[in-house]
């Protein structure tokens, strides 16, 4: 009597995905009016074409002008008075609206240490820098981005909002009480915070860093 040894069937080894599936929850930028928004690209990550690195992180002109804000900040004013926040860091309005700022700064008499923890900031920046739109606004519902998110931020108590669009070399300036809001372009003296000023058309010629429109 012979006894047949059982092999098991051979497994077929699995195939490695070039970039693995990502939960969409994982690619939302902010979230206004209770609706989501992803970020710029996030489409191409669902499909597997770009990793969510790819998407999120910031271009090399976008890190050095937050260095640039950042190093007016902290060289020219109080730090006893101020925080400088940076690395889309995120406000909390309500319930129905969390946004991000790529920098702001914050008065450490509106948040106070205890304010300090691991959840949004829930209290205004004086001032919010935002620089490009990072999210992805291909839907007719959020052609308006800039504008609405500029709204509720001075709503929320922000002083002064500064946009900076690279590709055409603008810089826009929406304060609380002005009657409008101002575009213009980016080799301007503009005011950043307590009499201190940036121009960021001067400082790129500066640096030789040359962009092209």
């Amino acid at each position: 009597m012979t006894t047949q040894e059982k092999t098991s069937p051979r497994r077929r080894p699995l195939a490695r995905l070039k970039n693995p599936p990502v939960a969409l929850e994982s690619l939302i930028y902010e979230v206004m009016d209770g609706r989501p928004l992803y970020y710029r690209g996030y489409e191409d990550v669902l499909a597997g074409h770009k990793t969510p690195e790819e998407i999120m992180g910031s271009s090399s002109l976008q890190w050095v002008l937050v260095s640039y804000f950042m190093e007016i900040m902290i060289l020219k004013l109080d730090r006893r008075k101020y925080w400088f926040a940076s690395n889309e860091a995120g406000v909390h309005i309500d319930h129905r609206n969390n946004l991000s700022h790529d920098v702001a700064i914050y008065d450490k008499q509106v948040l106070t240490p205890e304010k300090i923890n691991t959840k949004y900031a829930d209290v205004p920046a004086i001032v919010a820098v935002e620089i490009d739109v990072k999210a992805d606004i291909s839907k007719a519902a959020d052609f308006n981005y800039v504008n609405q998110k500029t709204r509720k931020l001075l709503d929320f108590g922000s002083e002064r909002v500064i946009w900076v669009f690279s590709s055409t070399q603008q810089v826009m300036v929406a304060e609380k009480n002005a009657d409008a809001w101002l575009t213009m372009d980016w080799y301007r003296d503009l005011l950043l915070h307590d009499g201190q000023t940036f121009n960021i058309g001067q400082y790129l010629d500066e640096e030789g860093i040359n962009v092209i429109a």
